[in-house]
C-alpha cells in the first residue's frame, strides 16, 4: 500500500509504502513526462544493456533495470546507498530512509561538514573502485540518514567502460565539492579528484 509521496519530479514520483518487512520506498517512473529521447540516448551507450528498442516504454523500463543494477553493485562495494529490494517495468523498490518523516536532501541540511566531506569523498572513492562512476551526483541527490550522507538516483549510473565518462566522474567531484565548501569546508577539487581515482 503506498503512504504518502516523498518527492515529485520530472523522471519519477517517490513514495513510501507499507509491506511485509515494513516500510519501503517505491520509485514510480513517469510514462508521460520524462525525457524519453534524452534517456534514450543516454542509456543506449551501456554495454550492458543489449537489444534496446527505442520505445518510450522499453527505455523507461530498462532505466528503472538500470538503476536497481547500479543500486546493486553499490551496495555491494559498501556505498552509503538504499538497499534495493525488487523492480518490474517502470517501478522500482527501495530500503526507506528516515523515520516518521523521509531522511532529507543533504541541500536542505544540517550537518556536520567535515565528517560528511570525508565520508562522501570516500563513498565515490568505493563506488569508483567498484568500476560504477554516478554520473550525476549533487545535494539533491544525497540524503541525510542517521548521520551519514546516503547516495541516490543512481539511474545515471555508469561503468568506466563508458564513453567520456572521466567527464562525468569530474563532474561529480566538481559539484560535490563546491556544495561542500560552500558549506564551510576547505576541500581542494584536484585533490580530492586524485584521491578518488588513484589514492
Amino acid at each position: 500500500n503506498l503512504l504518502s509521496p516523498i518527492s515529485e519530479g520530472k523522471e519519477a514520483h517517490v513514495f513510501s509504502a507499507e509491506s511485509s518487512k515494513g516500510l519501503v520506498c517505491v520509485k514510480v517512473y513517469r510514462l508521460n513526462t520524462c525525457d524519453f529521447k534524452r534517456m534514450y540516448k543516454y542509456i543506449s551507450l551501456d554495454r550492458r544493456i543489449k537489444g534496446l528498442q527505442k520505445r518510450k516504454r522499453s527505455v523507461i523500463h530498462a532505466w528503472a533495470k538500470r538503476e536497481f543494477r547500479n543500486l546493486k553493485i553499490a551496495r555491494k562495494a559498501g556505498v552509503l546507498v538504499p538497499e534495493p529490494i525488487a523492480f518490474f517495468e517502470n517501478v522500482l523498490v527501495m530500503e526507506y530512509l528516515g523515520g516518521s518523516k523521509a531522511a532529507p536532501l543533504l541541500k536542505f541540511s544540517k550537518f556536520d561538514v567535515k565528517k560528511y566531506g570525508r565520508v562522501l569523498v570516500n563513498e565515490i572513492k568505493k563506488l569508483y573502485k567498484a568500476k560504477l562512476v554516478h554520473g550525476d551526483l549533487s545535494e539533491f541527490n544525497i540524503l541525510d540518514h542517521n548521520g551519514k550522507p546516503y547516495i541516490i538516483d543512481l539511474s545515471h549510473g555508469m561503468k568506466l567502460d563508458y564513453p567520456n565518462v572521466d567527464e562525468y566522474l569530474e563532474r561529480d567531484v566538481r559539484t560535490t565539492v563546491k556544495f561542500l565548501n560552500k558549506r564551510g569546508s576547505k576541500l581542494n577539487y584536484e585533490e580530492v579528484l586524485e584521491k578518488i581515482k588513484n589514492g
